[in-house]
């Protein structure tokens, strides 16, 4: 019952913070998405992805952005983000060997 509640309160928290989905109008070319803006977009990917089925306007990746800095940090919380739980994952398998 611990598990289904944390996973409600973590799905309920994601679609709190979804207010800043990309291609959701919030970006223009005078504001393009930055660093931080990639960086969120891509911890909310998956939630982005699942939105996108059900809004057409919504995408995964920030069409209007500024160029590197956007692309760094989407890859870098992307990496970081997926690449984590994976290495926790290999730890515990670890762990329950010996």
């Amino acid at each position: 019952m611990k598990r289904i509640n944390q996973l409600l309160v973590l799905l309920g928290t994601a679609f709190l913070f979804s207010g800043c989905l990309p291609g959701d109008g919030s970006c223009t070319l005078n504001d393009p998405a930055g660093f931080f803006s990639g960086i969120w977009h891509g911890w909310i990917a998956p939630v982005s992805l699942v939105w996108g089925f059900f809004n057409e306007s919504i995408r995964i990746y920030e069409p209007i952005n500024s160029g590197w800095w956007y692309d760094f940090g989407f890859y870098i919380a992307i990496i970081g983000g997926f690449g984590g739980i994976s290495f926790l994952r290999r730890k515990g398998k670890e762990k329950s060997e010996f």
